[in-house]
Parts: structure tokens; C-alpha cells; sequence
């Protein structure tokens, strides 16, 4: 009987024991949780989702938008529970963070191919195994991980969270509903500032005292998801141009676009809980409350959570990994999510996928799925295991890494869009076979 242990119960861990349980593959689920948790963690739940509870934009305009739109066609548990506890939020697909993973983590629990060890795991396994421990895997298991791949100075970067207000504490008497340009529904709550209100926040917020992170320097983090006082010391109009962007957002007093606006995101399907937008920060947290409350709308607010940063580890991937996520070295083990290089909680999820289909074919004697380039499955697998990529970092799905079209479209988004729709025929054409067990 054919039996893999997946490692880690995390978005690509439990989207890789998923894929291979519906193909017939027992897995052995392995987590330390409850058992040890990380600092990111607050529940005893599967795929929580530590930082943001948004998985990005939805518009197929977007390459975060085609890649799960690719993922939804596949059947992804991850994209299946993430569509059934969607929050509003305007153009992009947020989820009810615990309704989420509540859901996922049933799915998974009850599967008959999936048997759950609740411990935690500090030597690699015999057999078929693959390693979704995350980016804050623990150190017993880094250290055996350095000793395989003859490295012992791992590549990291740092990760942040933002801070989560309750919605009663928010002065709505200074703050307004809306979405960018009125694009969906007015998901959002827009807590304007003008322009000396804003110049005292910048102020306050590039001299407020950070907490001590061991190995932290500003230049040693994710931009995507980037400190937002790390990112108010590159000018002070950063973050104008950054999180707090005005433009299409008009104050219903006024009429006008405001001089700043911090846009606070629905974080559970009630709406009593918000977070801040692009408020990732590893500031203390008194300094959080006293820096954060300048905030108009926010000066009596109730801080449910505080903005928190870790450590994030990961591989140099295009000189160990191949276009499956295995190991060259050892092809019995795989990696998925943040640790293989990929940066995002969807992109963490389509390496699980592509992990767990691969490995249950061959494990079943069937020839790969060679997803193309023309697809975002297929581009991102293939740019982490690039070995031309000399410089590598964690990297989202980008239009970049996919292939132009064979002719010209004018507009943005009208290619985007276009590109998308080339990808998803070739997922279309490749689905049946891809969903075969």
C-alpha cells in the first residue's frame, strides 16, 4: 500500500494530504500542533492563516486571481473552503480566518486516507515524505534539514501581521464605507487624514521604539509584505503612495479624495473584527496603541491583536529543487509552501496541489502533469526551480514569469486578462486528466 507522510498541517501541507487522499494515497498527516505552537500561532486549527486573512485579488486581471481561479477548477480544498467563508472585500477574496480553517481542518480530519499524528517532528522520515513544515519550522527539524542539504546557513527573511481593532472601538463619525473607485461593494471602512494629521502619524510612527528581533535589518524583509514603519523611513510620502493611498476613495463630506486614508478589512464574516491594512509592524506594542491611535477613527479603538514579526526560512530552490518541488538529491523528498520558495498563502497552496497530484501519479505509475508556463501552477513551479535565477528570493505570482501573448493588447489589464484566458483553456483542456484517481 502506498503511504506518504506529509509534514506540517499548514495551507500547502493540507492541500497536498488532500490532493493525495482523494487519489487513493494514504497519508500520514504529521503536526505539532497542539502539542508546540510557533509565535504566529494562535489556534489548534489547520491552515491558519497568521497574517492577513485576505488571499489577494479575485479579477482574473490579477496573477493572484488567475492562480486561483486555476486552483478552483482543479479542485482545491483550500480554494473550496476559502469560496465558502469569504468575507466582503472589494475586489479581492478575504476569508473568515477561523471559519476557514475550521473548515479545512474538518475536511482533513475526516477524510478516511488521512491519518493525523499530532507531534512534533525532528528527523526526516523513511518512505515518501513531504516537508510542509513552513516558514518557522522548528529547530530540531531546520537543523536536520541543514545536515541534508549541506547547508548551514539557511536563507531567511522576516514576515509580519498586522494589528486587529474591534469594529465598535472605530469612531465611524470619522470614518466612511467604501471601495477604491467604487469597484464591488463598499467593503471597506476608509479612515481619512489630512495632511498635518498625517504628518504627525509619519512622524510618530518612523521614531516609535521597535521590539528586538534577533538578525532584523530593514533591507532583510519580504516587500510584499513589508513593516509599515520600515516602509514610512523611505519618505514621507511612501505611504501615500503605498497602504495609505487616498486616490478613489472621496470623503462623502467633502466630496474630495482625503489627504491619506487607512482602510481597516472585515476579518470575520460577523464584521466585529477588522484589521489594518497594510499595518504589518513589529513595533512594541504600547507603542502600536499610541502610534496607531493618531489615527483619527482610531483613537479610542480596542486592539484585539497586535501586529507581531518572525522569521521566515526558506530554500535556495533553483539549485535544489526540480519543477515538482522534489529534492534532486533525494526525489523521495518534496517540499511545499513557504519554505520551497514561494511567497503567499495561495501560492503556498498550489504548491501543495502540484506536490500532491505529481507524487500520487507517480506513486500510481503514471506520467507527470507537465503543467506549462502558460499557466500559473506551471510558472511558478517552474521559476523556483530555475537555476538561471541567481538571486533568489520568495517571489508571488506575477504576469512576469508567465509568457507573453503572440501579439499585441492594448491596456493593462486587458492583456492581463487575456493571458489569463489562455491559461485557463490550457487547464480546461488538461482538467480531466489532471482530476483522475
Amino acid at each position: 500500500m502506498n503511504r506518504v507522510t506529509v509534514i506540517g498541517a499548514g495551507l500547502a501541507g493540507s492541500e497536498c494530504a488532500w490532493q493525495l487522499a482523494q487519489r487513493g494515497i494514504q497519508v500520514t498527516l504529521r503536526e505539532m500542533k497542539p502539542l508546540k505552537r510557533t509565535p504566529a500561532h494562535v489556534t489548534d486549527d489547520f491552515a491558519e492563516l497568521c497574517c492577513s486573512n485576505s488571499l489577494r485579488g479575485a479579477g482574473l486581471e490579477n496573477a493572484v486571481g488567475l492562480l486561483k481561479e486555476e486552483l478552483r477548477r482543479l479542485d482545491s480544498l483550500i480554494l473550496r473552503c476559502a469560496d465558502a467563508t469569504a468575507v466582503p472585500a472589494g475586489g479581492a477574496l478575504a476569508v473568515d480566518r477561523h471559519g476557514f480553517s475550521a473548515m479545512v481542518t474538518q475536511a482533513i480530519r475526516n477524510h478516511p486516507n488521512i491519518t493525523v499524528v499530532e507531534e512534533e517532528v525532528t528527523e526526516i522520515p523513511q518512505g515518501d515524505v513531504v516537508i510542509a513544515s513552513g516558514p518557522l519550522t522548528s529547530d530540531a527539524l531546520a537543523d536536520k534539514l541543514a545536515v541534508l542539504l549541506g547547508d548551514t546557513d539557511t536563507l531567511h527573511f522576516f514576515d509580519a501581521a498586522a494589528p486587529l481593532v474591534a469594529f465598535e472601538s472605530v469612531d465611524m463619525t470619522s470614518a466612511y464605507f467604501a471601495s477604491r473607485y467604487d469597484k464591488g461593494t463598499p467593503d471597506y471602512i476608509n479612515c481619512p487624514m489630512d495632511r498635518e494629521q498625517y504628518l504627525a502619524f509619519w512622524q510618530a510612527l518612523i521614531a516609535a521604539e521597535e521590539a528586538e528581533v534577533h538578525g532584523f535589518e530593514d533591507h532583510n524583509v519580504f516587500e510584499g509584505c513589508m513593516p509599515v514603519e520600515v516602509m514610512a523611513r523611505r519618505g514621507e510620502d511612501t505611504l501615500r503612495f503605498g497602504p495609505l493611498k487616498p486616490k478613489g476613495l472621496p470623503d462623502p463630506k467633502t466630496g474630495r479624495d482625503p489627504y491619506a486614508v487607512v482602510q481597516l478589512r472585515k476579518d470575520n464574516a460577523d464584521g466585529s473584527i477588522y484589521n489594518l491594512v497594510g499595518f504589518q509592524t513589529h513595533l512594541k506594542w504600547p507603542e502600536q496603541k499610541r502610534v496607531f491611535s493618531m489615527i483619527p477613527a482610531l483613537q479610542n479603538a480596542r486592539f484585539l491583536r497586535y501586529g507581531v514579526m518572525h522569521r521566515n526560512t526558506y530554500l535556495d530552490s533553483p539549485r535544489l529543487l526540480d519543477r515538482y518541488y522534489r529534492l534532486k538529491s533525494d526525489p523521495r523528498i518534496a517540499f511545499a509552501g513557504q519554505m520551497a520558495g514561494v511567497e503567499g498563502y495561495v501560492e503556498s497552496c498550489a504548491s501543495g496541489f502540484l506536490v500532491g497530484v505529481e507524487l500520487a501519479r507517480r506513486l500510481q505509475g503514471k506520467t507527470p502533469i507537465d503543467f506549462p508556463r502558460e499557466t500559473a501552477i506551471g510558472a511558478l513551479g517552474l521559476y523556483v526551480s530555475n537555476d538561471s535565477v541567481t538571486e533568489f528570493q520568495p517571489m508571488n505570482i506575477n504576469f512576469g514569469i508567465i509568457p507573453p501573448l503572440d501579439h499585441r493588447v492594448k491596456g493593462k489589464r486587458n492583456k492581463n486578462a487575456e493571458l489569463s484566458q489562455r491559461s485557463l483553456a490550457i487547464i480546461d483542456a488538461i482538467r480531466e486528466e489532471v482530476l483522475s484517481t
